[in-house]
């Protein structure tokens, strides 16, 4: 499929306001600073160029006396907690342990990150040029988790590749499309969905993650997913994975947010030998 166009500025509004009445309301919250064991870290501040307010993120430097390898930019799914989601399950201690710099992120409407304005993907392009400012010269790569990997398809589809894009990317519990999965979870609201889908059938098409896995500016990828997730089903995310051309982890008994708990070990194996330059492993 080709990749989709991006909604009329008028009609991005105008969808993402509807789109954003029918997402799960969650109520913003102070975030907790990072524990103590993840010191050091260092607050931060994302600017969003052409759009009001900032991002709120926090820094987390690599240690160890060798180079970094790289930057690893941790996007949260959708809940209450925001980038302190990250607090806990060990992704961010194995990845500094492998000597990598990480930054996580709240997006709009979480912690203490400015309002919402335009779709996600636009957040995670400004958290990505955040990123090589911060650690320039460095290979950038990207941990979504849910909606944070959703919404990074549709940033990574439009990136440039090379030193300047991001080279490589996981997904973990990724659907294929928002509205589809919020038509699982809650059935109740699916006239309202068709209504979405018939106002905005531009808005639809661009949501679907399946129009953007096989165009992403990235060398390598991986999905992960729960076997027993019933919002994301595994063949959705072997599907996402045979688009991008990508690795694929299915956790047996899991559900959703659920294959870090199952399988910590084999996750972020995974991630960081998706992260790994290219020496042995090489996306097909």
């Amino acid at each position: 499929m080709p990749p989709p166009e991006r909604p009329s500025p008028r009609q991005e509004r105008l969808s993402f306001w509807l789109f954003r009445n029918l997402a799960p309301r969650l109520p913003r919250i102070e975030q907790p600073e990072p524990p103590a064991e993840l010191a050091p870290f260092e607050m931060v501040e994302i600017e969003r160029p052409g759009r009001p307010g900032r991002l709120r993120g926090t820094w987390f430097p690599a240690g160890g006396p060798t180079a970094a390898p790289g930057a690893v930019l941790l996007l949260p799914p959708w809940i209450v907690w925001g980038r302190a989601y990250f607090h806990r399950r060990g992704r961010l201690e194995a990845l500094r342990q492998a000597g990598y710099h990480v930054l996580t992120v709240d997006f709009p409407g979480f912690g203490g990150s400015g309002p919402t304005a335009g779709f996600f993907d636009r957040d995670v392009a400004d958290a990505l040029r955040f990123l090589a400012a911060r650690a320039p010269g460095l290979p950038r790569h990207l941990w979504g988790i849910s909606s944070g990997g959703y919404w990074a398809h549709m940033a990574l589809s439009g990136l440039e590749p090379g030193p300047h894009g991001v080279r490589a990317a996981v997904f973990e519990d990724v659907s294929p499309h928002l509205l589809e999965w919020a038509g699982r979870a809650m059935p109740i609201a699916r006239p309202c969905h068709l209504l979405f889908r018939t106002l905005f059938p531009k808005t639809f098409r661009f949501f679907d993650v399946r129009r953007h896995a096989g165009h992403l500016q990235v060398a390598r990828a991986a999905y992960v997913s729960g076997e027993r997730d019933p919002g994301v089903r595994p063949e959705e995310t072997r599907e996402l994975a045979r688009l991008a051309g990508a690795q694929v982890l299915i956790v047996p008994g899991a559900g959703h947010l659920e294959a870090i708990k199952l399988a910590t070990a084999e996750v972020v194996s995974l991630a960081l030998e998706t992260f790994t330059p290219p020496t042995a492993t090489r996306r097909a």
